[in-house]
């Protein structure tokens, strides 16, 4: 969630930002974007599961070889940090949780794509 806001906070597009927080393989977004995000999921989710041809599809989505290097870089610093975290029982503070709240009861409860999932 922490992530997500900062998304929102800093895209030009909230709503779109928001989408792609909460499943971005629903949200309207650029097939190179796409094919980070999926890479990114599968990296954090199956990280044993990876191989050459995840790397390859995203040069083939157009990105050079720094490009998949810093979409790597971030994808594992997030899940370091995120692991970091849990193992050493980080709680957000009350303020900080208290943003999330709002977020999750205020502006979401606006967003109708986000509210009438089925």
């Amino acid at each position: 969630m922490a992530h997500g806001a900062l998304l929102r906070q800093r895209s030009r597009d909230p709503v779109m930002a928001s989408m792609i927080m909460y499943d971005y393989t629903k949200a309207d977004i650029d097939p190179q974007l796409r094919a980070i995000l999926d890479f990114a999921t599968k990296l954090t989710r199956t990280p044993g599961d990876m191989e050459e041809a995840d790397v390859q599809t995203l040069r083939e989505a157009g990105l050079n070889d720094e490009e998949i290097l810093s979409a790597v870089l971030v994808t594992c610093n997030f899940n370091f940090m995120t692991r970091l975290a849990d193992a050493l029982g980080v709680v957000f503070e009350d303020s900080n949780q208290k943003q999330i709240e709002r977020w999750i009861t205020g502006p979401a409860t606006e967003q109708d794509w986000l509210m009438n999932q089925k």
